[in-house]
C-alpha cells in the first residue's frame, strides 16, 4: 500500500487542505495527515482539537489516518510508513519554501516530496486569513471543509 504524509499546522484545516487530501487519493492508496505539533505558532486549536475535527471529517474513509507529529517530517512519514511527502502550494513564495525543503527531505531523509499545485479557485484561502476572519466575528462556511464536502 502506497501511504503520503500530509503534514502541516492545519489550524484550521480548510478547504484547500481538504482538496489537497482528495487529490493525493487519486495517486496514492492512503493519506496520513499529520497535525504538526509547533509551539513557535500561537495557534487557535489545540493540537488534540484540530486531530479531532480532521478525523471526523474523514471518518467514513478508511484510506485517511490523522496523527499528531513533531520534530522532523521525514521522520513523521517513517513512523506513519509512508513513502512520500504530499504539500500544498498556493503561491510562488510557497512553491521556492517547499522546494528548498523538498531537497532537505531529499538529502536528509531519502523521502521524496510531491507538490500539489491549489486549485485556482481556492489559491486565496489560507488558514491564516480564515482564523483572522473568525476572530473578527466573519461567516468561514465556505472555507471550511464539511463531512459531505467533495472538493
Amino acid at each position: 500500500m502506497k501511504k503520503a504524509l500530509f503534514a502541516g499546522s492545519f489550524d484550521p484545516f480548510t478547504t484547500g487542505h481538504d482538496s489537497i487530501v482528495r487529490r493525493a487519493l487519486t495517486i496514492f492508496d492512503g493519506v496520513v495527515i499529520g497535525v504538526a505539533v509547533n509551539g513557535a505558532k500561537h495557534s487557535m486549536y489545540t493540537v488534540e482539537e484540530r486531530v479531532e475535527a480532521i478525523r471526523r471529517l474523514y471518518a467514513d474513509d478508511d484510506r485517511i489516518e490523522v496523527v499528531t507529529c513533531s520534530g522532523l517530517t521525514v521522520e513523521a512519514a517513517r513512523q506513519a510508513g509512508a513513502s512520500c511527502l504530499i504539500r500544498g502550494v498556493r503561491t510562488m513564495a510557497d512553491y521556492e519554501a517547499e522546494r528548498v525543503m523538498a531537497h532537505y527531505n531529499r538529502r536528509i531523509g531519502h523521502m521524496e516530496t510531491l507538490l500539489l499545485f491549489t486549485l485556482p479557485e481556492l489559491e486565496d484561502v489560507s488558514s491564516t486569513a480564515v482564523k483572522e476572519l473568525m476572530r473578527l466575528g466573519y461567516p468561514t462556511d465556505e472555507f471550511i471543509p464539511h463531512k459531505d464536502d467533495n472538493i
